[in-house]
Formats: structure tokens, sequence, C-alpha cells
């Protein structure tokens, strides 16, 4: 399922969506002019490799530089090709610009940093010893699904879904939208568990940031900004009309 669109709209211009764009942009750019071999160390040196931060004593044996953190930023800006770039900031775009209007720019950055930080943390924890590095936005983006999905269950996304080859688009309520999507990181994270599959998808960094981000976003979320937000206790859809 690729979402396209989606019905919320939005109040504020996306200037922090926008700037995470350019951001991952950028840097993806710079990846583009470094040779193979001192792209692989980049992601080495600024992605997370777990066992480098589980392991120090491995991480110190092999010559990791000591005492620097920065890696667990950085991380959310690097991907390893133009696909994982187009599809994340895709996705991005499709859904952070109602959160930041909830959020206001500089809560979302904070909000966007601690959810991918906490994608981060569920990696880590079940894929200790990797010596792999982890790259990419999705963690970070899940957290903005999570939020999504608890502010704007009422919404709409019209999704392409292909079948035998075949585009079909479809208007679909985002609580099932993202249930899906959630539902299919949660089994596909069982199955690469359960094969001890080692590198690919970070499949349980998604599901830490979205459970994140839809535990996070009723603090973050200012109450005055919350302009299409659904209220359960009211059946209220506020001012987006229900079509």
């Amino acid at each position: 399922m690729i979402p396209l669109s989606d019905n919320v709209p939005r109040v504020h211009p996306p200037i922090m969506v926008l700037a995470l764009i350019a951001v991952n942009v950028l840097a993806f750019l710079y990846e583009l002019t470094l040779p193979h071999e001192q792209l692989m160390e980049f992601f080495y040196l600024m992605g997370v490799v777990p066992a480098r931060f589980a392991d120090p004593n491995w991480a110190r044996m092999v010559g990791y530089p000591q005492g620097t953190l920065l890696p667990l930023a950085t991380y959310m800006f690097l991907h390893s090709g133009w696909l994982h770039l187009i599809l994340n900031m895709w996705m991005l775009w499709i859904f952070a610009d109602n959160i930041e209007d909830v959020t206001g720019h500089g809560r979302f950055l904070v909000f966007y940093m601690i959810c991918g930080l906490a994608a981060l943390g569920a990696h880590l924890a079940l894929n200790s010893t990797d010596r792999l590095p982890i790259v990419g936005a999705s963690g970070a983006i899940a957290g903005v699904m999570g939020a999504y999905f608890v502010l704007y269950p009422h919404g709409r996304v019209n999704t392409l879904i292909p079948i035998f080859f075949i585009p079909i688009i479809v208007r679909i309520p985002a609580a099932v939208f993202l249930g899906i999507w959630m539902a299919l990181q949660i089994l596909a994270g069982m199955s690469s568990s359960a094969s001890g599959q080692v590198g690919g998808v970070a499949w349980w960094a998604h599901v830490g940031g979205f459970l994140t981000g839809a535990l996070l976003i009723r603090v973050f979320r200012r109450a005055d900004r919350c302009y299409y937000c659904y209220d359960p206790a009211r059946k209220h859809y506020d001012k987006m009309d229900e079509d």
C-alpha cells in the first residue's frame, strides 16, 4: 500500500517538515559524492552499529572513536539508496504536516527526534550484537504515523494498491491504513527474529517509533492548535467533513 494523499487540512506551513526533508536530501546528495568504500565507512561511523554501543571492548578493538553519541542522531538522516530516501520522505510529507500543525515547529522537531531515538532503542534492545549499521528516517517517521493514528483516525488516505500490476486507488480510513501498516511491521519483525535474520529492514524500530509517537503526542500537542483532531468523547470531527 502506497499513500498518495490524505484529507486532513493543515493550517500552518510545515516549516520543520520541509527543513527535515531538505536535510535528508542534502545528506543523501553528499553520500552520492563518496566512493563506495568511503560511503560504507561513513555508514559505519555515522550510522548506528548496535555492537558499537553494546560491546565497548569490541568497538575499541576495531577502532571506533570513543565517547561520541553523535550517530544516535545522525543515523536518521542517512539513507541507503534513492528508493529508501523517496519512500521515507514521501511518508513524512503525507503525515507529518498535520502533526507539526498541532505541536508547533520547535516542539515537532523535539518530538521527531525522540521518536527516532526510541525507535533506535527498540532496535538495539533486540539486536545488540548486530555489527551492521542501521540508517534511515523510518523510525522517526513511524512515530509521526503513530501520532497521526491517535489524532486523526477519522481521516481518509488515498492509497495506491497494485493488484497483479494493475494500480487501484482506494480511499481508506486513516485508522485502517495505519493499523494495517503497524500489523505488517510486527509480523515482519516476528518473522525476522524467528529466522535469525541479520541486517535488512529494522522492523522493530518501526514498531518502537510508532508506539512512542502514539504515546507522546498527547504531551506534545497543543490544545489550541488541534483544529481537526478527533474527539472520541464527543465523536466529533471538528471542522473537517466526514466524507
